[in-house]
């Protein structure tokens, strides 16, 4: 009778440790969980106002050319060219891409470049097929408030008495609209709340030395008065010259009207985060688009999708025909940004260009960059006879 208590004090005892371990293994990966909960770092996406190596809330990009030319032995730039027109909206998306092919512009032969610190392009070098020597063009920038450049002086190489050196050949502008977010504003009001300082000073001494200069400073010829209860008073009233400061913005006069109250949850010890190795150097600006587009030939055999043109009724009673070429500039995605019929029967051209503008191909990356094609679509118009 005694073995039937003790074999269920030893089956309860082994219900109690079982229960135990499972109570433990559930804690240990609740503080897993918790450990792995961390929060991830999303990586920043890139928009097409990244790619195209721009800095900030860009809206807008005009970009012009200008010849320099000599006149009267002066240096001086030749008319405004408009080369492209581009547009953001306010996630980055290029909602507008215009572009002007300048004659002459286009580059022809093998590309070498070399990037400065922020990625743009500091140092062309063209060869030809063979691997010889083209030319060689270096560029210096002007950059505005965002860091955007706006000014891109192109000089060529040349050779004189002194060996190489380089001439300025030609200057692009760029004419860059920001939306207004909290970052512009203070971009493009730099030191203004520092400057106010700096001008009390001044004015305070320059207050003080006035007043040194105006005391009277021979009191040795005047007996000594002490003053009444009016002057005291007069003193008292007296207001202090201060210089007048800049109004604050409502932004500034929420911070200092009072503290700022900073919430964020506690920290614990289950709790990890991604780790930040604070030695690791910032990552070196990629190399920013080329300007120019590249050349690409004829482009007939290149072409994603390449639709076939509308023949023309008033052509075909006229029985028109003929071989209409098409000169295009390519985006770096491979749209189709501009077309413009060079050759041709004059009433085939426009329903040569309206297909051109229809047409995608693969995009070119040059040294693993992304960059603008310039080349040829030619559409062949054949009457079939009946």
């Amino acid at each position: 009778m005694l073995r039937m208590p003790i074999r269920l004090s030893f089956f309860m005892l082994g219900l109690l440790v079982f229960a135990a371990a499972a109570n433990a293994q559930t804690s240990q990966t609740g503080l897993t969980a918790k450990a792995g909960s961390a929060p991830a770092v999303n990586a920043p996406v890139e928009s097409d106002r990244s790619r195209d190596g721009l800095v900030g809330p860009v809206r807008r990009v005009r970009t012009e050319v200008a010849k320099l030319v000599m006149t009267d032995g002066k240096v001086g730039e030749a008319k405004h060219v408009l080369v492209e027109l581009a547009a953001y909206d306010i996630k980055g998306n290029k909602i507008e891409n215009q572009y002007f092919p300048i004659a002459g512009a286009t580059l022809t032969g093998k590309e070498v470049y070399k990037y400065d610190e922020k990625g743009n392009i500091s140092e062309m070098t063209l060869l030809n097929p063979d691997g010889t020597l083209l030319s060689k063009e270096i560029y210096k920038y002007e950059f505005d408030f965002a860091g955007n450049w706006n000014k891109m002086t192109t000089s060529v190489a040349v050779v004189d008495g002194r060996g190489i050196t380089f001439e300025p050949s030609e200057v692009t502008y760029r004419s860059i609209m920001y939306y207004l977010d909290e970052s512009m504003v203070k971009m493009a009001q730099p030191g203004g709340a520092a400057s106010a300082p700096e001008a009390a000073a001044p004015t305070a001494a320059n207050t003080t030395a006035n007043l040194a200069a105006n005391a009277p400073t021979n009191t040795a010829a005047k007996p000594e008065s002490k003053p009444n209860a009016s002057a005291n008073k007069n003193r008292d009233n007296r207001k202090t010259v201060t210089p007048e400061l800049p109004a604050a913005s409502n932004a500034a006069t929420k911070l200092t009207s009072g503290p700022v109250d900073v919430k964020a949850p506690a920290a614990t010890a289950s709790q990890t985060g991604p780790l930040v190795d604070i030695d690791e150097p910032p990552p070196t600006p990629g190399p920013r688009p080329i300007l120019k587009p590249i050349s690409g030939g004829v482009l007939n055999g290149t072409a994603i999708s390449l639709p076939p043109p509308v023949y023309p009724d008033a052509a075909k009673r006229t029985r028109t025909q003929g071989i209409v070429t098409v000169d295009v500039v390519l985006d770096e995605t491979g749209k189709v940004i501009s077309a413009n019929a060079s050759s041709g029967p004059a009433m085939l051209r426009e329903p040569a260009v309206q297909a051109a503008l229809k047409a995608r191909f693969s995009p070119t990356k040059l040294s693993g960059q992304p960059v603008k094609v310039s080349g040829t679509i030619n559409y062949k118009f054949t009457l079939i006879p009946q």
